[in-house]
């Protein structure tokens, strides 16, 4: 073991310390303190903050993330940031919410146990852990699948957290996606795998007034359907909006368990829209983005700042929903997303918050 350094955390007045060659965030995950994060690879600028005092080098990031005028200015990223000293920093962005909820980062050994088909392109993949894993609904683990040339991506729970040692995760294939390629054959039951986390801020915040708002695209399914299930399974009595975006009809799935999730929740409502309804004869629901079709909702319902968001999916959905939603007067603190972004050597995407 090397040098051991502290790292101070403005204005939360949180310490903690990181080892010789850590990240300051892996060594917050191995704390269990819940920093803002997202791909944890110095891409998406989620853990950016301001170093005050100390010595600190840069492992490499994207300089969409950090600029030079930004480095210039002492701002660094806790996801590429390797400590020489103490260090003082101030946090551009923090939730005590979130720092109160904090899990200590596990790897944790498991198998496959099964991989069931919910569309073309879309897949349930269920696993079992040798030991149970704490998480909250809305956040994700890293899976590593062993071998000589080792595959780690990042897939969120589809599942509650109340499951124990058995995580589920909707998962979309790519026709030359390293990990989500083998979903049909490869990864048959028995197989073993790792798993690391529990990662993400996008998780459901408990007690809040006003409407729940689930937005998500493709395979950002799996946080939301842990999420809404979550939600039920609380007790709380919240008008709930779900909106799913989709190319067209064949791209849906657990159309009949929303079905009987709005008949026993009569304030839950599933909103599909198909942005390529034109190829689907006899679709009578939304049809356009599903950002869109969000807009028109929202100014119709006038929900204002009293709600929360929860919108999960591609970079550019999460892009086109921005803006939607600060017109709409939701309040930014109340917008949690969970952005996925592509995998760096695939063309596959994985999930993150």
């Amino acid at each position: 073991m090397g040098d051991v350094y502290t790292v101070r955390l403005n204005p939360v007045g949180v310490e903690f310390e990181v080892e010789e060659g850590e990240t300051v965030l892996d060594a917050a995950f191995r704390q269990g303190i819940a920093l803002p994060h997202g791909c944890k690879e110095g891409r998406c600028a989620a853990c950016k903050c301001v170093l005050n005092e100390g010595e600190v080098e840069m492992k490499t990031y994207s300089t969409f993330a950090l600029n030079e005028m930004e480095r210039d200015q002492n701002h660094i990223l806790l996801c590429r940031t390797l400590v020489y000293t103490d260090i003082d920093v101030d946090l551009l962005n923090y939730d005590e919410e979130l720092l109160s909820k904090s899990i200590p980062v596990r790897s944790i050994a498991g198998q496959v146990k099964r991989v069931v088909e919910l569309t073309h392109d879309i897949r349930r993949l269920e696993i079992e852990l040798d030991q149970p894993i704490k998480f909250w609904a809305g956040q994700y683990v890293d899976i590593t699948l062993p071998g000589p040339e080792a595959i780690t991506r990042s897939f969120s729970m589809a599942n509650t957290p109340l499951e124990g040692k058995e995580l589920a995760f909707i998962i979309k294939k790519y026709p030359n996606g390293r990990f989500s390629s083998r979903l049909d054959g490869e990864l048959t039951p028995g197989t073993r795998l790792d798993a690391r986390g529990p990662f993400g801020t996008c998780f459901r915040r408990e007690g809040r007034s006003g409407a729940l708002i689930l937005v998500g695209g493709g395979s950002g399914m799996s946080p939301l359907w842990s999420i809404l299930n979550d939600h039920f399974q609380s007790g709380e009595d919240r008008e709930v909006h779900f909106f799913y975006g989709a190319r067209t009809q064949k791209d849906l799935f657990y159309l009949d368990e929303f079905a009987r999730l709005a008949a026993e929740y009569p304030r839950f409502h599933f909103i599909p829209a198909l942005s390529h309804a034109a190829d689907d004869a006899g679709w009578t629901g939304e049809t356009g983005f599903v950002h869109e079709v969000l807009d028109a909702h929202l100014r119709r319902l006038e929900f204002g700042e009293d709600c929360d968001v929860y919108a999960c999916g591609p970079e550019p959905m999460i892009e086109a929903l921005v803006p939607v939603l600060q017109l709409n007067d939701v309040a930014t603190e109340r917008i949690h997303f969970d952005k996925f972004t592509p995998a760096s050597t695939t063309t596959e995407t994985f999930a993150h918050s």
